[in-house]
């Protein structure tokens, strides 16, 4: 039952196409040139849905209609930038999946550097206060004596 379970699964995952979720013949350019260049375009756009995914690796059917519409404008002659700004014009900064820096997004391409500066700082912060704890004082020699008794019945254990 496993056995067949798992080649079940392992048929699966050779099946499937991660690679890409244009998998329709009608959905593809018929020149080859402009199908590689639309799928390059795809990958540069958002999934609006998925959020994390171009719309290339995303099986959801707003991708597919954001695919075709980069599909048709490439048809009709547009350069990739004329793409990018047609979908930009209906969609905002977010369907970009690398978007412009300007003021309005200089929060989102802020944030790493900032996090990255903060980092730096705590850790700073932190060598400084550990620095500044002194060392316990020296044992007294009741507990030194209750440490070898300690000692000698783990060592007795073993």
């Amino acid at each position: 039952m496993r056995g067949a379970r798992a080649a079940l699964v392992a048929a699966a995952l050779l099946l499937a196409n991660p690679a890409s979720a244009v998998t329709s013949p009608a959905d593809m350019l018929p020149d080859v040139a402009q199908e590689e260049r639309a799928r390059a375009l795809g990958r540069e756009i958002r999934c609006m849905v998925c959020q994390n995914q171009s719309i290339e690796d995303s099986e959801v059917s707003l991708a597919r209609d954001l695919r075709l519409i980069v599909r048709e404008r490439i048809t009709a002659g547009d350069s990739n930038a004329e793409v990018k700004d047609f979908l930009h014009a209906r969609y905002g900064d977010f369907v970009l999946l690398r978007p412009p820096f300007a003021w309005n997004t200089l929060v989102l391409w802020a944030t790493p550097f900032v996090a990255l500066l903060l980092g730096f700082g705590l850790i700073l912060m932190a060598r400084r206060t550990t620095a500044q704890i002194p060392p316990p004082p020296p044992l007294s020699a009741e507990e030194q004596r209750r440490l070898a008794d300690l000692e000698s019945q783990d060592g007795n254990r073993a």
